[in-house]
């Protein structure tokens, strides 16, 4: 049961990702993604954060999260979301795009890659 939900969540993710990439101006509301209007609240920053040890241990990096630039949310079996974080490279400062779905029992990072350029023109 759990892998079924997982696959359907990782299915509806890959849609609204496309979507958000080519979609058509409107999409916001119950079926599309919402703007996040409070990047510090500590759930934000405890899912920025299982995202970063997540990249971290699969990809053997030391990031360090610095802050969350912009997020968009959409509700699919919880809650998918889609962040822009600045993180610590050593000294380094870098930004990544992160799409990570927060289910009721289980947590899964869909996407985790480096964004060049204005990270406040991403998502």
């Amino acid at each position: 049961m759990r892998l079924l939900v997982l696959a359907a969540a990782a299915a509806t993710v890959l849609l609204l990702l496309q979507g958000s990439a080519a979609g058509p101006a409107g999409m916001e509301g119950p079926f599309g993604w919402e703007p996040m209007k409070d990047l510090s609240n500590p759930h934000v920053r405890e899912i920025t954060e299982f995202a970063v040890n997540k990249h971290n241990e699969d990809a053997q990096t030391k990031l360090a999260l610095d802050k969350v630039v912009k997020g968009e949310t959409v509700g699919f079996l919880g809650t998918i979301y889609k962040l822009i974080v600045e993180v610590k490279d050593g000294a380094n400062p870098k930004s990544y795009e992160a799409v990570i779905w927060d289910g009721k029992l289980v947590r899964f990072l869909f996407l985790f890659k480096a964004v060049e350029g204005n990270v406040r023109s991403c998502l």
